[in-house]
């Protein structure tokens, strides 16, 4: 099942993104956010755009959201995505369902153009994104730095009109 994230599965949501906050370069940060840190930004984030979960059993095993691209005003129709899922449930196809709603949520709402970034290697991220249609548009090469190397990070752009 797949719904509106709530505040209320901060906790849930902080126990699928620390394991990539502490394990991966999937993401830059760091610093594992706590649970009222998670809730904060759920709730930011959701009062403007769409933060999703799924769900099997009652559990939450993954989530998606939009966000700003970039603050200037001409880039309102713009959003980045963020999906992730519970380690243990990757490579069964999840991600592609949720991240169809996702994208189905964000052309209700007349956004333009999305953008994922991806940090590479990550061929099941460039696979997800480019089976939903995504298409590379380009790399910042060594741009982070996580876990005593650098990291490149590609970008795909799907437009959505």
């Amino acid at each position: 099942m797949i719904r509106t994230c709530l505040p209320t599965d901060a906790a849930a949501v902080c126990e699928i993104y620390n394991h990539y906050v502490r394990d991966t370069v999937v993401t830059f940060e760091e610093t594992p956010p706590a649970v009222a840190e998670m809730a904060q930004r759920i709730a930011e984030i959701g009062a403007q755009f769409p933060w999703l979960v799924l769900e099997d059993a009652g559990v939450v095993i993954g989530y998606a959201y939009a966000s700003t691209w970039k603050t200037r005003s001409a880039y309102r129709f713009a959003v980045e995505s963020t999906i992730y899922l519970a380690p243990e449930r990757t490579g069964r196809g999840l991600g592609f369902g949720l991240y169809a709603a996702l994208l189905a949520d964000l052309r209700r709402r007349n956004v333009h153009s999305v953008i994922g970034g991806i940090a590479l290697p990550n061929p099941a991220s460039v696979s997800l994104h480019e089976k939903l249609g995504f298409k590379k548009i380009g790399s910042f090469t060594e741009v982070g730095w996580k876990f005593e190397r650098w990291v490149d990070v590609g970008y795909w752009e799907l437009i959505l009109v």
